[in-house]
């Protein structure tokens, strides 16, 4: 039947604003899954968030989040559904 395809949302928060190069190299490398992406800086608190809307395997997705979760100073959450 094919590989399952999931759509969902993917919050990003950075703490290190330095961190911004790698997280906007790996988004790029990984755009083919995403729909639609809205960061905001949060000032007040020394941060920025990044939603994002997603669609595809479980396997890109993981591959996005994992990576998006090993750079010091960016904490990843995702909620996914099967399409």
């Amino acid at each position: 039947m094919g590989t399952q395809r999931r759509i969902g949302v993917i919050g990003i928060v950075i703490e290190n604003r330095e961190q911004a190069p790698k997280i906007n190299a790996i988004l790029s490398e990984h755009g083919e899954v995403i729909v639609g992406r809205m960061g905001i800086p949060y000032r007040e608190r020394g941060l920025s968030v990044i939603s994002l809307i997603v669609d595809g395997s479980t396997d890109e997705i993981g591959a996005l989040t994992g990576k998006l979760g090993n750079i010091s100073g960016v904490r990843v959450k995702s909620a996914l559904v099967t399409r």
